[in-house]
């Protein structure tokens, strides 16, 4: 290895890199190298990942290959040979409300996969991830962890906000604007208007939903650099955040500071507050426990749950508030939330992140700014709860979650009305044939039974499109987006397709849900139940070939963040020693 590299803080017979590059025998690696122009410095240099989701599925994932470019040239300033690849997504405002959600959940496997094995064949030593679509952003965080190389994650930014008739709307709004026009609401003038201007440039869904919820998350467990969430997607200063994350994971790569080392107990609390404080996507309590599993961390929905209960709810974002994601970049972003938590006494602020330093260091210069009320002070909620709910009772042994942001009535008794798949929910819901007082069931829709564990937004937007949301109840084993509003509980396990109790449930049942107490039951005796549970048979469902039947026969429950192998607790090795 020469010198200078050794100056620089790089040992090559430590790097994975040195497989493919080091000795007479890789002789033919290096040939491939030269091939794409390298020169023998760069080889010499440390290898670094830089994945991205790009492509052209939505607007989502569209400006990551633009700010992929910028993350290379931090890469190559600080003495690192970047090496750029992408991998898939699923976009779930495309894929929403037929049978292509239920790619969605799958596709955070596939990334993290996908990653994995990129890294592994091409002993990578580093990483820089940028993802766009929900569920992309937990899918390369969870490659980090499984990879334990150094990496920064850093979110590829939120559309601008669309105008219509002079107020701000999202994607949520187009969606809700479905049940309106169904309901009479509205005319298809006025819905083709919406849809036109309601996604006006690049960027993800731009309310508190999955994706900015797990950019916030990115920030708050420490493996984005502070701030990096916030600007949207066709901002310039996107570019500088990128150019810095290539920088931050060499500084990493010096200092030997891996995922691990920042990803511990106290900072997912750190992200299951974020996720709480700022009302975000109940998404949040499946994918935290999936990345738990990956760095050997027992953080299940009852762990988030207990966060989330006692997290105040003080950021007022859509859909249960008023404000989208660009607002809170323009009153200081993440960092101005998370210091609001700290001075709150909430936030563990002794957590080391990608910067090198502690939470509370990169909050040290961070106040919470007057003559604004995106973000609240503690001291000062929109609710001392969290906006995200953990139940349990007879209906829900291994848990459920409801977003209860922007809701006033935390009770709810009413009527089963039970469907099998979503669309017959969704047809049903169309022609406005339910009532008020029922409690839509949909069941079948968990990670083994859809398979795929669909989001329910089609039809929840619809109920509140036609002004039902307050009327009517939801319940699913599948999941919701995090656009949904109204009294949803999803997540409920065991799912149907195991014979939970949900599988159990007849038209006509009486089921109380109870957000203040954490609770969810249907009023049968056990003995009722066990004698359902007798005649109940497993059904079958529609995919017994390729992806969706690989991934039913591997995934785990819900609660424990539908996850596809035994994690970090089962390791023998990890990629970053070989």
């Amino acid at each position: 290895m020469p010198d200078d590299m050794r100056q620089r803080g790089f040992d090559k017979a430590t790097l994975p890199s040195r497989h493919v590059t080091v000795g007479p025998e890789r002789a033919p690696h290096r040939s491939y190298l030269y091939a794409m122009g390298l020169t023998d410095e760069q080889i010499a240099q440390p290898l670094v990942g830089v994945a991205t989701t790009w492509n052209e599925a939505a607007p989502c994932n569209i400006a990551l290959a633009r700010q992929a470019q910028a993350a290379k040239k931090g890469v190559t300033a600080a003495g690192g040979t970047p090496r750029e690849f992408t991998t898939i997504t699923v976009t779930d405002g495309i894929a929403m409300g037929h049978a292509g959600m239920k790619s969605s959940l799958v596709s955070r496997e596939v990334i993290a996969d996908s990653v994995e094995l990129t890294m592994r064949g091409h002993c990578y030593d580093a990483l820089v991830g940028l993802a766009g679509c929900d569920k992309s952003l937990p899918g390369l965080m969870m490659a980090m962890l499984r990879l334990n190389v150094p990496a920064v994650f850093m979110y590829g930014g939120s559309i601008l906000p669309g105008k219509f008739h002079g107020k701000d709307v999202t994607v949520g709004d187009v969606f809700e604007a479905v049940g309106a026009h169904s309901a009479g609401r509205m005319s298809d003038a006025e819905l083709h208007e919406l849809e036109c201007v309601a996604c006006p440039s690049a960027g993800s869904c731009g309310g508190q939903f999955t994706a900015n919820t797990m950019a916030c998350v990115s920030e708050a467990i420490g493996l984005a650099l502070p701030g990096s969430a916030g600007p949207p997607a066709p901002y310039d200063s996107r570019d500088s955040y990128a150019e810095a994350s290539g920088e931050a994971v060499m500084a990493l790569l010096r200092r030997r500071i891996r995922p691990r080392d920042i990803v511990t107990l106290k900072a997912l609390e750190n992200a299951a507050m974020i996720v709480a404080a700022s009302g975000g996507s109940t998404n949040g309590a499946l994918h935290l426990p999936a990345i738990a599993h990956e760095a050997g961390i027992d953080f299940d929905l009852h762990a988030v749950a207990d966060i989330f209960r006692r997290t105040p709810y003080i950021a007022d974002l859509k859909p249960g508030g008023r404000y989208i994601a660009k607002d809170l970049f323009d009153v200081g972003g993440v960092p101005v939330l998370m210091k609001a938590l700290l001075d709150g006494g909430y936030l563990h602020g002794d957590c080391l992140t990608v910067t090198g330093k502690t939470v509370a260091e990169n909050l040290a210069g961070i106040s919470l700014p007057k003559n604004q009320d995106v973000v609240r002070p503690t001291s000062a909620p929109l609710s001392p709860t969290g906006g995200v709910v953990g139940l349990k009772g007879n209906l829900a042994p291994q848990g459920a979650i409801v977003k209860v942001a922007g809701m006033h009535d935390l009770k709810f008794r009413g009527t089963a009305r039970c469907f099998e798949r979503e669309e017959d929910a969704f047809a049903a819901v169309d022609r406005r044939q339910y009532k008020k007082g029922d409690v839509i069931v949909i069941r079948y829709e968990g990670p083994r039974g859809g398979p795929g564990m669909r989001e329910m937004l089609s039809t929840t937007a619809a109920i509140t499109g036609q002004g039902m949301g307050h009327e009517v109840a939801l319940i699913t084993d599948g999941r919701f987006s995090g656009a949904t509003r109204g009294f949803c509980v999803g997540h409920i396990g065991p799912e149907a397709a195991l014979g939970g109790p949900i599988a159990l449930l007849r038209d006509g049942d009486i089921i109380t849900i109870n957000a203040e107490a954490g609770t969810i039951d249907v009023e049968l005796s056990a003995a009722e139940l066990a004698e359902r549970r007798k005649a109940w048979k497993p059904r079958r469902h529609d995919f017994q070939s390729g992806a969706l039947w690989r991934y039913a026969q591997t995934v785990g429950d819900a609660e424990k963040g539908a996850v596809t192998h035994p994690g970090a607790k089962a390791e023998t090795h990890v990629y970053a020693d070989i």
